[in-house]
């Protein structure tokens, strides 16, 4: 029998062949591409599979992913829906209800839909879930709302940094009970979580994910038990990103790609906790908090970069942009621009750049891990951002283009659990950005999410994350729809690119548009996903 796999009958985003509608698979890697005669011709014994007019894409990658959390969220409360607090509470009961004598693991709930404009206090958490240890966290993880019984749990928390005897809880109180809460998780329920989130991935068209774990968010045994997952070759790839400071040793323990993910340097804008150098345009008394300074930046990046370690920071404020930009500085005096740069050292989320600061960290070879879903769920000029910060400030956020025009290498995810696992429509949000002049091209946005997610990883041999050949078969397999193909309009917002200029076309990526389904979800030749013809189950 044939080790090579012949694709015919569909459309394949391939930069060698604009009118490809087939491809030939052997050993794990791309072996051919190009139309179904010559394909027959040149593997005559291969195993056919038959598109049936189905878009072949390199596999997505998504860039910035918390898998238990994520996995517990399929599993557990899901309060992202939630359009009141009455609705929140009921929600909250109803679970108790269901599942009592367990730990009520949450998140998603945002208080600036709700008409109330309030969270529940600790004593409405306490007479819905009636004693049982809860905690609920932000739509941003940044902040928690939390019972009493779990307070109990985590004696270190009343008093500490972010501490509140009635509302959420943020910084280190946040810390000491999310801890509480991630230790009163079976390893079963944890496996049972990654699993729910890897195979969700991969149903989504994703083959690799990149985990940012840390001390402070998940620690280290689920850090190792979810690389150990992945091992296995039956689930998406796991990258492992481990945030915390002087620890080159362990992230060389745990097989970590980098110290970098979510290593703070701030907070977020929806827990007012992102480091601004104005206050809050809704809460003048606070302009966020800063955890780590430009001298904390520099002496990480030195430490990194001489270890020949990526280095990384979670940065979203603008005063929180500038240290890490001034920590690039002071490690440039130490270890030079080049050594910097060469490591391709990550910002995650980096919301707020100005102009001079784009150009800056361009020069440092930096990688910015962005969220295009967090600008169409709370950008534009009248939500959450506009709330928190005043229009002016609050429209300008997540400035795609203007990073990638000064060189930034731009690697799309979701941060899931903060935003759902969809990565079509991270790619759309990137290309219709509520703020005119900020988005970017469907292909760009698409290559920030497929070949930009290996580059931000190291993987840069110039043809993973593509279908050319040579490089690894991971791709994806959707029901598309009419491909359509048209020039720019920027009066709408709309692209698609033109296969006479040798680029092939992407699914039509307008507000209005249905977005692909996947089919087939493939990891160097191995299958991930493969969705049932009968119907809409996951086999």
């Amino acid at each position: 029998m044939s080790d090579t796999t012949l694709l015919l009958g569909g459309r394949i985003h391939s930069p060698v062949d604009a009118d490809a509608t087939a491809m030939a698979v052997t050993d794990g890697t791309v072996a051919w591409v190009g139309s179904d005669k010559v394909g027959r011709a040149l593997h005559p014994d291969a195993e056919v599979v038959d598109l049936d007019g189905a878009f072949v894409a390199p596999a997505f990658v998504d860039a910035h992913v918390h898998a238990t959390s994520t996995g517990l969220l399929l599993n557990g409360l899901d309060l992202t829906g939630c359009a009141s607090l009455t609705e929140f509470l009921h929600a909250l009961r109803d679970h108790v209800e269901e599942y009592p004598g367990t730990l009520v693991w949450g998140h998603g709930w945002d208080e600036t839909w709700w008409p109330e404009r309030r969270p529940p206090t600790r004593a409405e958490i306490d007479r819905a879930s009636g004693g049982a240890a809860v905690y609920l966290s932000r739509i941003d993880v940044h902040s928690a709302l939390v019972s009493t019984a779990l307070v109990r749990q985590a004696p270190l928390a009343p008093g500490a940094e972010g501490w509140s005897d009635e509302g959420p809880l943020t910084r280190v109180a946040h810390h000491h009970v999310r801890r509480a809460a991630r230790e009163s998780l079976g390893a079963d329920q944890r496996r049972e979580a990654q699993l729910a989130f890897l195979r969700h991935a991969a149903s989504q068209g994703i083959a690799c994910v990149h985990e940012c774990a840390g001390p402070d968010i998940s620690g280290v045994d689920d850090f190792k038990d979810l690389l150990a997952l992945s091992a296995r070759g039956e689930l998406p790839e796991v990258i492992g990103y481990w945030g915390e400071l002087g620890a080159v040793d362990r992230a060389a323990e745990l097989g970590a790609r980098g110290l970098a993910g979510d290593l703070f340097v701030d907070g977020a804008v929806g827990s007012r906790t992102a480091a601004l150098r104005q206050p809050y345009a809704d809460d003048p008394s606070t302009a966020g908090v800063l955890y780590l300074d430009a001298r904390a930046v520099a002496e990480h990046l030195v430490q990194c970069t001489r270890a020949g370690v990526q280095a990384g920071f979670h940065v979203i404020g603008d005063a929180g942009v500038s240290e890490v930009c001034e920590g690039f500085r002071q490690a440039a005096k130490t270890v030079g621009a080049p050594a910097l740069a060469v490591l391709r050292h990550r910002l995650e989320h980096l919301e707020m750049i100005d102009d001079e600061q784009a150009a800056e960290l361009g020069a440092y070879g930096v990688v910015a891990s962005g969220q295009p879903a967090f600008d169409a769920a709370w950008g534009g000029r009248r939500d959450m951002y506009a709330q928190r910060l005043g229009t002016r400030r609050g429209s300008r956020l997540n400035p795609f283009a203007k990073l990638a025009a000064n060189g930034v290498l731009l690697a799309f995810g979701s941060d899931a659990p903060v935003t759902h696992v969809d990565p079509w429509s991270s790619v759309r949000a990137a290309v219709h950005h509520r703020t005119e002049g900020f988005g970017i091209s469907p292909r760009a946005a698409f290559a920030a999410h497929t070949r930009g997610g290996w580059r931000a990883a190291g993987v840069d041999d110039g043809v993973t994350g593509t279908l050319v050949p040579g490089a690894p078969a991971t791709y994806a397999v959707w029901d598309a729809g009419e491909l359509v193909v048209a020039a720019p309009d920027s009066r709408v917002q709309r692209w698609s690119t033109d296969p006479r200029a040798g680029i092939p076309p992407l699914p039509d990526l307008s507000p209005e548009a249905r977005l692909p389904r996947c089919l087939h979800t493939v990891l160097r030749g191995r299958t991930l996903f493969k969705r049932d013809p009968e119907d809409d189950d996951i086999v």
